[in-house]
């Protein structure tokens, strides 16, 4: 570190610090002062503070001459101030030139008595002259004066010196300063850390008076500041260093004259040992180097045999080389030790006897080394060679019995495998196992080649075995050779016996082919036979007979067809020893006694379809003869239905003659009773028969039924509605013309012929009758959908309506019915 930098360093931390107090400017002052006089005393001159006496600058230029050993330009004598400021301007000119850079100071300042500037321009030479040469371990200048610091007052308790300030307040580093160069002249262990003004007095007293290091501090300022002045304390440890520096140098140089004769002592016992070690030394290594160089002389045979040689060799250099080693070390040390001893003592090198100079030690030791690197390279070799082909060896006889094991394995089983037992299936996934034993061939044929290629490499490098290795190897390949023949012949029997189950199989095929259509024929055929069937007319029979005819002459085909069936089978036989057709479960013999069974079926169902006919030609004409009766029965029913609708249409027959009439119609009605029992007897039969249709006739009996019942029902109507006009007539007074009006009105206006009047039509009625009914409140007001029915009198039928009594309003019109209530709709 420059002057300049140190300088601007310590300005900034007193900038930073405050360092311009009262309290530290008078402990910078008192140390500076003090620090001046013992340079300046060796001169004569004594000052009582640096900012006063340094003004002239005569002062100033004498502590520079004193401090650097130089002398300065000529003074002025003059007492002007321009001549003390040209004084202090070379003082300060002389201060750059060493270095040191005075930044902001001034000789006008220092002239000017300016405390700062006197102050920093001292601090300035302080660390330029006393600080700035200190060194220890590469540390200059504070870091180096505090390096020295701790590292003399390591030891001491109490004592820990990391700083210029607070480290030194209790006094107890300035004493063990003291006592680590000068233990006599202080007793450090009755010293107390409580105690910091006497430690410090005590430090000062004592290197004023044994060290000659003035007074600079004041005990008292430094134990009660908060923060002593670091300046100040550098300073004055500054004069520590310097004084136990020159005292350490004084100790060196008494004690140099006795190490002289010390040391040409020891230079003479150097010189007669180097002799001795290294006669010794070249004596060993020309009697060990032919003995080691034998340990390769010979080839090994076996392993043991080389370790046995490693070992030797080993023990050697664990054991015999290593004394010899720390000598041949030991006299290397002790030669360059002893020439540098003569070196620094001013005398001749020394010079060994012919062969035993230190390259000549060197050389015989290179070839001692060389000769062991060869020897031991050489066993590492034939070690390595040797459990290599140890390793061979073995490698050798595992592929050996592995593939030994594998061809009688696969010679085994080409043994026992018998091919002509096995279907086609079975020789199919035979043959690609066959194909995936080539693979696998393929790979120990390449162990067998890996056999080779290992005898080979062990007969080469001469093997203790390799008879035995090339005797084995080529059984190997005999038994290889089996292999293959035994292979061969296995394929061979593999692709016969799969032309030949290829052959059966396109047989059993073919024999499927034919034997499953044909199983599937008789099979529904045989579904047919017994097929329960229900007929219901001739025609459905006969198609019946004419599908069974069809069927049968058929027959001679398929009878053509088991017979090739029959003759394929047996040409099966002939060839397949074993085995069941894959395609299919049927046989012969199952084919044939469907086949017979079909047989049996046929004349079961030519009398069963028989029958059938039989049946329904006697259905049959049951239908018809129900039939012509029911034909008849109803075109009569009929003819009746119209005789009694006249009964009472006709104008020429008076109502007495209409009751007659229609009794003698009701007779002759119940006189055709046996015809309609007789039909329903037939129709009995015809279910019993379980007749379900009849084409010969529309009518069934039910209908049939109704008819009868309708016929009875009309003539009892009729007869009945006849027996209420003339109750009418007669108990009125309305004589047949008008009862016949009335029913002409009533049938006219009843559009819909249901025998029914709506409010509308019975209004019409009533009007064309010659009744005024405009002016009648019940039949103004009556609802339009309101229902009026015919009288019983007149041929309809009563509805259930309410009764209302019209005989006092419409008296000439009111027809009654024998209860004696005009009926009309359930809204009036």
């Amino acid at each position: 570190m420059s002057d300049r930098d140190v300088d601007s360093q310590n300005e900034e931390e007193n900038d930073k610090a405050g360092l311009l107090d009262t309290a530290w400017q008078r402990q910078q002052e008192k140390t500076f002062t003090a620090w001046c006089n013992s340079h300046l005393r060796k001169v004569g001159i004594h000052i009582d503070s640096v900012t006063q006496d340094f003004r002239c600058g005569v002062n100033l230029v004498k502590l520079l001459e004193v401090i650097s050993g130089g002398e300065i330009a000529r003074l002025e004598t003059g007492r002007m101030r321009i001549h003390k400021v040209n004084n202090v301007r070379k003082a300060l000119d002389f201060v750059s030139g060493q270095g040191v850079n005075l930044i902001g100071i001034g000789a006008e300042e220092i002239v000017d008595g300016n405390a700062k500037m006197t102050l920093g321009m001292i601090w300035t030479i302080i660390l330029r002259f006393a600080i700035q040469d200190i060194s220890v371990e590469e540390m200059s200048a504070k870091e180096g004066l505090l390096l020295w610091c701790q590292k003399k007052t390591a030891p001491y308790k109490n004592v820990n010196v990391t700083n210029f300030h607070t480290s030194f307040k209790d006094g107890l580093a300035f004493c063990a300063l003291i006592h680590r160069h000068r233990p006599d002249l202080i007793d450090y262990n009755h010293l107390r850390k409580d105690n910091p003004v006497y430690n410090l007095q005590y430090a000062f007293e004592v290197a004023e008076k044994e060290l000659d290091i003035p007074i600079m501090l004041d005990a008292n300022d430094i134990a009660t500041t908060m923060r002593p002045d670091e300046r100040a304390i550098m300073t004055y440890v500054s004069s520590y260093y310097h004084a136990f520096a020159s005292h350490q140098q004084a100790s060196q140089a008494a004690n140099r004259i006795c190490k002289v004769l010390h040391v040409n002592q020891e230079n003479e016992h150097l010189m007669e040992e180097y002799e001795s070690l290294a006669s010794g030394l070249l004596e060993w290594i020309n009697h060990m180097i032919p003995w080691i160089d034998q340990m390769r002389e010979h080839r090994a045979t076996s392993i043991d045999e080389v370790k046995a040689r490693l070992e030797e060799f080993r023990t050697y250099r664990l054991t015999v080389k290593p004394p010899k080693t720390e000598e041949k070390g030991k006299l290397i040390t002790d030669y360059n030790t002893l020439q540098t001893k003569l070196r620094l003592s001013n005398r001749p090198a020394f010079l060994p006897s012919d062969g035993k100079l230190i390259r000549d030690i060197e050389r015989a030791w290179d070839n001692l080394e060389t000769t062991e690197r060869g020897v031991e390279q050489h066993l590492m070799t034939e070690l390595i060679r040797l459990e290599r082909l140890e390793h061979l060896f073995t490698r050798f006889n595992q592929k050996c019995d592995s593939l030994a094991a594998w061809v009688t394995d696969a010679k085994a089983f080409f043994r026992r495998d018998n091919v002509a037992e096995c279907d086609l299936n079975e020789l199919l996934g035979k043959i690609k196992s066959d194909d995936a034993f080539d693979t696998d061939m393929g790979v120990h044929r390449e162990r067998l080649d890996q056999i080779t290629n290992l005898t080979q490499e062990m007969v080469t490098q001469g093997f203790s075995r390799a008879s035995e290795v090339a005797a084995r190897a080529q059984a190997m390949n005999g038994l290889w050779e089996n292999l293959l023949v035994a292979r061969t012949q296995h394929r061979e029997d593999l692709e016969n016996a799969r032309e030949t189950q290829e052959k059966i199989d396109m047989m059993r095929l073919e024999f499927a082919k034919k034997a499953n259509p044909f199983n599937n024929w008789l099979e529904g055929a045989r579904e047919d036979l017994l097929d329960t069937f229900v007929c219901h007319s001739i025609e459905e029979v006969n198609s019946l007979i004419t599908a069974h005819e069809e069927f049968k002459a058929c027959l001679p085909e398929f009878h053509q067809i088991f017979i090739d069936i029959q003759a394929q089978q047996q040409e099966i036989d002939v060839v397949a020893t074993f085995g069941c057709n894959p395609y299919t479960n049927l046989d012969v013999d199952a084919l044939g006694n469907r086949w017979n069974e079909l047989l049996q079926l046929i004349p079961q169902r030519d009398q069963l379809l028989q029958d059938a006919l039989v049946k329904e030609e006697r259905k049959d004409e049951l239908r018809k003869t129900f039939a012509k009766q029911a034909n008849w029965f109803a075109n009569w029913s009929t003819e009746e239905q119209t005789k009694i609708s006249q009964s009472t249409m006709g104008p020429d027959l008076t109502l007495n003659e209409q009751l007659t009439y229609l009794g003698e119609l009701l007779e002759e009605v119940e006189s055709y009773k046996p015809v309609y029992e007789e039909l329903e007897n037939l129709n009995k039969k015809i279910q019993n028969e379980v007749i379900f249709n009849n084409p010969y006739c529309k009518h069934t009996m039910e209908s049939l039924n109704v008819s009868w019942d309708e016929l009875h029902n009309s003539v009892a109507r009729q007869k009945s509605a006849v027996e209420n006009q003339i109750l009418v007539r007669d108990s009125k007074g309305i004589n047949e013309e008008q009862v016949r009006e009335m029913k002409g009105a009533f049938d006219h206006f009843d559009k819909n012929d249901d025998g029914r009047l709506d409010h509308f039509e019975f209004r019409a009625c009533l009007v064309s009758l010659g009744y005024n009914v405009d002016t009648e409140e019940h039949l103004v007001n009556h609802n339009p959908a309101d229902i009026w029915e015919r009288p019983r009198g007149f041929g309809g039928s009563p509805m259930g309506l309410p009764r209302v009594d019209w005989a006092g309003q419409f008296r000439p019109l009111a027809l009654f019915d024998p209860r004696g209530a005009f009926w009309v709709s359930d809204k009036s």
